[in-house]
């Protein structure tokens, strides 16, 4: 004869099972999360390598600065360039900056993207740390502007720089300190935004006059007083002065003419160390993404 199963007996057996059943959930390491860092940085590469058009058309832009107005206004500024350096090769760094600083920027755009479509949510979830999350995001985006500049600085003979290798690794060590600062600077204004045309909207507000107040294009000295103090609270400023000042000193220049096109940046009539400039570069960074990482750690 056959026992029927009544629903008390049912909801005994249910809790019996759910009793037996344990939910395995990784332990929360140093180790995860180096994990996390790893599998976040190499999916910002694998996006990056399958979108071949952006790689492509991130490079129009420095391209244009360097051979159509470095060109145009060769003319122009022949006669205040010191025999032996063209206007090309004095806006050389300028344009390094700027090929790292549209792919550094727009690279956190991916966050806002992830947002929008719920897989930002699934990572925040994950048993791993926020902050490793956001490393990982930094490192990705620095990863591939770096690559991006190393690009432009392949073109260097277009600019009538010399490939000597010690100024081509000091030029690669500050392209990727300056991707780790702008991509923690998109990350931290990802952070905070939920939809991706205002993203769009900000950066485009943003990255013009973070360029053109870098001394990308001019000298930084003889300036207004009001230009000269946006000039120093860019953190680009501290990146294209040590790369300019690089350049030039492998360049064939009376200390005269360098100190002319390559003036060193002042703080009231006090000229600020290179590896000052890079230390507040590298400063402005990690402070930067410390506010990404405390914005994220908020509950959604």
């Amino acid at each position: 004869m056959a026992t029927q199963t009544t629903p008390a007996m049912q909801a005994g057996d249910d809790a019996a099972l759910a009793g037996q059943i344990r939910v395995a959930v990784p332990e929360h390491s140093l180790r995860s999360d180096l994990r996390a860092v790893s599998i976040v940085w190499q999916r910002e590469l694998i996006r990056f390598r399958r979108d071949r058009l952006r790689a492509v058309t991130s490079l129009i832009q420095p391209l244009l600065f360097l051979l159509v107005l470095g060109t145009g206004l060769s003319s122009l500024a022949k006669g205040s360039m010191p025999p032996g350096v063209s206007f090309k090769a004095f806006i050389y760094p300028g344009v390094l900056a700027m090929s790292v600083m549209f792919t550094a920027i727009f690279s956190a755009a991916s966050i806002v993207w992830d947002r929008e479509f719920g897989f930002l949510r699934e990572m925040l979830v994950a048993p791993v740390s926020r902050s490793a999350i956001v490393v990982g995001k930094c490192l990705g985006g620095a990863t591939i502007a770096t690559f991006q500049g190393i690009i432009m600085l392949a073109l260097a003979g277009l600019a009538d720089v010399p490939y000597d290798p010690v100024l081509m690794i000091t030029l690669v060590g500050e392209l990727l300190l300056l991707a780790f600062t702008l991509t923690a600077f998109g990350v931290m204004m990802a952070a905070r935004i939920t939809q991706f045309q205002a993203f769009m909207a900000l950066t485009q507000m943003l990255v013009l006059p973070l360029f053109f107040l870098s001394g990308a294009l001019y000298p930084l000295t003889g300036l207004p007083t009001w230009l000269s103090i946006l000039t120093r609270l860019d953190p680009l400023t501290y990146v294209v002065g040590p790369m300019r000042h690089a350049v030039f000193s492998h360049l064939s220049l009376s200390p005269v003419a360098e100190h002319v096109l390559s003036p060193s940046i002042t703080w009231l009539g006090w000229p600020v160390p290179i590896p000052l400039s890079l230390a507040i570069v590298a400063a402005m960074g990690l402070g930067m993404m410390a506010v990404a990482i405390v914005t994220f750690s908020k509950p959604e």
